[in-house]
């Protein structure tokens, strides 16, 4: 159990006591409601992987806490009308929230990104992107789309978490991001990979990213 502050300090001191044992102000976060940003940026440092958020314009990179992203209402659309697009909801008549693959300048163009995981550290210098969790309103499915507009889905929080997906040192991917209801999200990564030198599995601390989607 916490102890009383003495009275018998000076209300000075009683003042500056409470003070330092106060908590820290949330600091601001930094919005993004367009540009190319990788969402997911995997880095790996003194011995260890580690997430954050990428602002490829202006060459920022941040703690994925101290980021908003803002899914404008210019990103809702209606979910092709081809069965392929099921995992989105009923094609051709729901509604999804979309940061698309392919540039929208009015958009973020989310990126996954590893390119500052050198080769030659990871076995195969393969890794592992973990989708752990997602809080919010609706689900999350990250996919791409091949050259006749069929879907490949690489993580889906509607069919079950944990998913992964697959990735390699060196890379940059975009990808569709699609959220299918309007609210706050939660999305929580880590990253995986085995250590060529050793076979010694690393694994990131977990990173959480919030989403904004405007209705």
């Amino acid at each position: 159990m916490r102890k009383p502050i003495r009275l018998l300090l000076a209300s000075g001191a009683v003042t500056t006591a409470l003070l330092a044992a106060a908590p820290p102000a949330q600091a601001s976060l930094v919005t993004f409601k367009s540009g190319h940003i990788d969402l997911v940026d995997i880095a790996y440092e003194a011995g260890e992987l580690e997430l954050g958020v990428h602002d490829e314009d202006n060459d920022v990179e941040y703690a994925a806490n101290e980021v908003k992203i803002v899914v404008g209402q210019q990103a809702e659309v209606t979910v092709p009308n081809d069965p392929a697009f099921g995992f989105l909801g009923t094609p051709g008549i729901s509604t999804v929230w979309v940061l698309p693959e392919i540039q929208n300048t009015d958009l973020v163009w989310p990126g996954i990104a590893t390119e500052e995981v050198e080769d030659g550290i990871f076995t195969a210098d393969e890794l592992t992107l973990t989708m752990q969790s997602v809080h919010g309103p609706g689900e999350l499915a990250i996919y791409t789309e091949n050259a006749v507009g069929q879907p490949n889905v690489l993580m889906d929080s509607g069919d079950a978490l944990p998913d992964t997906m697959a990735l390699t040192a060196g890379q940059h991917q975009h990808a569709n991001w699609a959220f299918d209801r309007a609210g706050t999200y939660c999305v929580t990564f880590r990253a995986t990979g085995t250590l060529a030198a050793t076979g010694q599995q690393v694994t990131s601390d977990a990173a959480t990213l919030r989403v904004v989607v405007e209705g």
